[in-house]
């Protein structure tokens, strides 16, 4: 079922997502200052690609919850209006949900990816 809906997710949304965290990856990287944040942008693009079967765990401290603030402002709201518009779309019918709760995953992520990690 991960892979059926891996691949599902990828051809109904998660390339826009994915594209969309790596473009923001760019945009960090292009800075020297920013390079530690374009990376971490490009670990969760691949899981905007493909989130079935991963799980996202949160933690960190003062440095992440700094660094998440930056991210809030710079880039983090963007994302997760993203996500949380394409998760409404998907809710919208009952075959959509689980997509719509992956959506409504990756836009908790994109308000506090620092201290993140995947599973």
């Amino acid at each position: 079922m991960r892979i059926i809906g891996n691949i599902i997710w990828f051809i109904f949304g998660g390339i826009i997502l994915g594209l969309s965290w790596a473009l923001f990856g760019v945009v960090w990287c292009i800075t020297i200052v920013g390079i530690p944040v374009g990376l971490q942008c490009f670990k969760f693009a691949s899981l905007a690609f493909f989130p079935f079967g991963k799980e996202v765990i949160y933690g960190g401290g003062i440095g992440s919850l700094l660094l998440n603030i930056i991210w809030l402002i710079a880039s983090g709201i963007a994302l997760a209006i993203e996500s949380f518009v394409i998760g409404l779309v998907f809710c919208i019918t009952i075959i959509g949900i689980p997509f719509g709760l992956q959506c409504f995953k990756l836009a908790k992520l994109s308000l506090m990816p620092f201290g993140a990690s995947i599973l």
